[in-house]
């Protein structure tokens, strides 16, 4: 079963990994995400995201003054249909602190997962490994899909 056949009719939380494979179109990658990205487009996908998201894509585009690319980044989180960004309230970085507290995260990985958590979301796509420990949600590794082909 694929990655997009796993992720109909849900709403899920991308972090930033995934959300950079597909703007950029990795190679290893693309053929997974833009799948999903076509289904989230369709309406048939709800995806989430924190801005933590948009900090994160925005540091390499801003230091290489590559406007285009920050346009992108800021278009596919803040405009898209079926795509929402969430601000990081205090209630996100009070579930945040739970999580680091019991999983030994990293900050913005506490806060994407508190998001998800918090705004509804079935499961967390990610592409690190370390975040499987997480019993709070379900996580999948884009590499495990990506592996598989």
């Amino acid at each position: 079963m694929g990655l997009v056949d796993e992720l109909k009719e849900r709403r899920i939380c991308i972090d930033t990994a995934p959300i950079i494979y597909f703007i950029e179109k990795h190679p290893k990658y693309i053929t997974h995400l833009h799948p999903l990205f076509v289904e989230i487009n369709k309406g048939n996908v709800e995806a989430i995201t924190s801005t933590i998201t948009l900090l994160e894509v925005l540091v390499l585009p801003l230091k290489n003054n590559n406007k285009i690319l920050a346009d992108k980044y800021r278009e596919i989180l803040l405009y898209s249909e079926g795509f929402t960004t969430f601000e990081v309230l205090h209630e996100v970085s009070e579930l945040a602190a739970k999580l680091r507290a019991k999983y030994n995260i990293k900050t913005p990985d506490a806060i994407q997962i508190a998001t998800a958590i918090l705004y509804g979301a079935s499961l967390f796509l990610t592409n690190d490994p370390n975040l499987k420990k997480v019993a709070d949600i379900t996580v999948f590794i884009l590499d495990d899909f990506a592996d598989k082909t």
